[in-house]
């Protein structure tokens, strides 16, 4: 049985360490390896703010991390708010634990509490190898996007979109 909560500054190592070992291994089949080498110092840390925000949350089994992931009111990167929109910030499944209902969980999770936030609709910008989880969670591909993410560090991802 899984257990899900508000993550807390001190869940940030655990995070950095779910992140650095899952999203090599899950991304492998869909990212080319020059590409993986140059993205995965960047987007395999835990973002503190984002942590303890109080809608970023955990996914634990016997208290084993399991999964990570949330939203925020403004949108990666540049910060930009719109009325009604919610954005799915750095969701993460241990490699170990896919299949197993760890996402549905979170995304069950996420969506319940931006709905009862007010928001209107999610928004999403998927690595590749997660569109076809974020399509079973009812998102909708918008397009392909390149996310730049760092000096000449150019991530291919999907924006998608979720009608609450």
């Amino acid at each position: 049985m899984f257990t899900l909560r508000a993550a807390i500054k001190r869940d940030i190592s655990a995070i950095d360490g779910l992140l650095a070992r899952a999203y090599p291994r899950l991304l492998k089949p869909d990212y080319p390896p020059s590409i993986l080498v140059m993205a995965l110092p960047k987007i395999s840390r835990a973002q503190p703010e984002m942590v303890t925000c109080g809608t970023y949350y955990v996914v634990e089994e016997d208290g084993v991390l399991l999964g990570a992931g949330g939203w925020t009111a403004t949108a990666p990167g540049k910060g930009g708010l719109t009325r009604g929109v919610g954005h799915v910030r750095h969701v993460v499944t241990d490699d170990r634990a896919t299949r197993r209902g760890v996402g549905r969980t979170l995304m069950d999770h996420i969506t319940k509490d931006a709905k009862a936030q007010g928001l209107r609709r999610l928004h999403c910008y998927s690595t590749l190898t997660a569109v076809p989880f974020y399509g079973a969670m009812g998102f909708d591909v918008l397009g392909h996007i390149t996310i730049p993410i760092g000096p000449g560090i150019d991530f291919p991802a999907v924006e998608m979109e979720r009608h609450l």
